[in-house]
């Protein structure tokens, strides 16, 4: 089992940055693929980005080269930086796990979610 805690959302505005955070426990965490996805109001949850064991990451289009991903394994933290950040980026930011090594960009391919934090940009 692995439980999974985020933090790190509030409000923002549009231009501004927020670090997401996720700290894990419960199981080998540095073996283990992890990622991030949102859900904004009335719309199905998303991808956003994802990083293996060893540091391969993968993002979404719509925030290649505005967020980026990485983990700290000895502190059982994976982080989320968001810079840039725009209206559309507003939703609830999920942390996931995956049970294997490799990077996973769809919902299917993790098993363990976290609670998620709220991301609020205004214009």
């Amino acid at each position: 089992q692995v439980q999974l805690v985020e933090s790190g959302g509030g409000l923002v505005q549009a231009g501004g940055s927020l670090r997401l955070s996720c700290a894990a426990s419960g199981s080998i965490f540095s073996v283990r693929a992890m990622g991030w996805f949102r859900q904004a109001p009335g719309k199905e949850r998303e991808f956003v980005a994802t990083i293996s064991w060893n540091g391969d990451t993968d993002y979404a289009d719509s925030v290649k080269d505005r967020f980026t991903i990485s983990r700290d394994n000895a502190k059982n933290t994976v982080y989320l930086q968001m810079n840039s950040l725009k209206p559309e980026d507003t939703a609830v930011y999920y942390c996931a796990s995956r049970r294997v090594l490799t990077i996973g960009t769809t919902e299917g391919q993790y098993s363990y979610w976290g609670q998620g934090t709220q991301v609020t940009v205004s214009s």
